[in-house]
């Protein structure tokens, strides 16, 4: 092979590797000037940009198989909130970052506590904005990801984890993160799990005493499966212990606590004969403690 092809092939290869490794990026701005820099930085950075002018679905941020997210929460308006909050639990594998107006430290903790990776002031530097997108997809790994598990089908309920969701037939259970976690915690565990461990293992961090959090998610997980699987039961509870997934036919379930009930009752029954014939035997012996306590008496008048 010539030198003029080697290098020409070698030149395919790079732009075929570029291309497998081109970032996918999304901004919801509308400020032309700042999209216009930041497009030519990630132009010249081979970036994949998707300028977006007002707020889209998750779905349809799902369907474009984004890397990284950047938002500006005044574009959003009054629902930003709520808004962010959704994106964040849909898609926890998105790296997002807010790149906004001044704002003040409450605001900036609430966006980050609700799932944000990063939160910028405008106006800020290209360069350092793509830095800090560099660093939040970093952190989340997308590229180095292992494969994930295949889907489970359990009752009526098949849990996808490369979805990070769970489905009834078609329809999504429309899981937030949190949620789907722990179910896909419980449902790998044929044994009752701790309110502690499942706060540590889905959580990341000890329990703190009183912490309700895991009843919280639980009762809503469990609306969401009775919503969607009227006919099964999927997680029971082990009251002062924690909670077991085990799934259920409604049927079953009552079979089983009818048989509970009925032991109980012939146990009542039994408990209530033994008591009975306790009580017989105890009448006769008095009755003869009585009664050879009335002929020793007559003995003793005759003499």
């Amino acid at each position: 092979m010539s030198p003029e092809a080697s290098d020409a092939h070698q030149g395919v290869q790079q732009a075929t590797q570029r291309s497998h490794n081109r970032l996918r990026l999304a901004v919801i701005d509308r400020d032309p000037g700042f999209m216009q820099v930041l497009s030519n930085r990630l132009d010249a950075l081979g970036w994949d940009l998707r300028a977006l002018s007002s707020a889209v679905t998750a779905d349809a941020l799902v369907s474009m198989r984004l890397n990284a997210l950047v938002v500006d929460l005044a574009v959003i308006g009054p629902g930003s909130w709520e808004y962010l909050e959704r994106v964040c639990a849909r898609l926890p594998g998105l790296a997002v970052i807010v790149c906004t107006g001044p704002s003040s430290v409450a605001q900036r903790v609430r966006g980050l506590r609700l799932g944000a990776d990063a939160w910028m002031t405008k106006p800020c530097h290209a360069e350092e904005l793509i830095c800090v997108i560099e660093a939040a997809i970093r952190r989340h790994r997308r590229n180095e990801m292992p494969e994930v598990e295949n889907a489970s089908l359990v009752g009526q309920i098949t849990i996808r984890p490369d979805l990070y969701q769970a489905y009834a037939g078609e329809t999504s259970l429309e899981l937030t993160a949190r949620e789907f976690e722990i179910l896909n915690l419980l449902s790998q565990s044929d044994r009752v799990l701790r309110r502690e461990e499942i706060y540590e293992r889905v959580w990341g961090y000890a329990m703190a005493h009183g912490d309700r959090s895991v009843d919280v998610f639980v009762r809503k997980l469990r609306q969401k499966l009775r919503s969607a699987s009227p006919e099964w039961d999927y997680i029971h509870t082990h009251f002062g212990v924690g909670y077991r997934f085990s799934p259920e036919r409604e049927s079953e379930a009552e079979t089983a606590a009818t048989a509970a009930e009925a032991g109980s009752a012939v146990g009542a029954h039994a408990d209530v004969e033994v008591g009975a014939r306790g009580f017989s035997a105890a009448r006769r012996a008095a009755a003869a403690r009585g009664a050879g306590t009335e002929l020793d008496r007559d003995a003793a008048l005759a003499r």
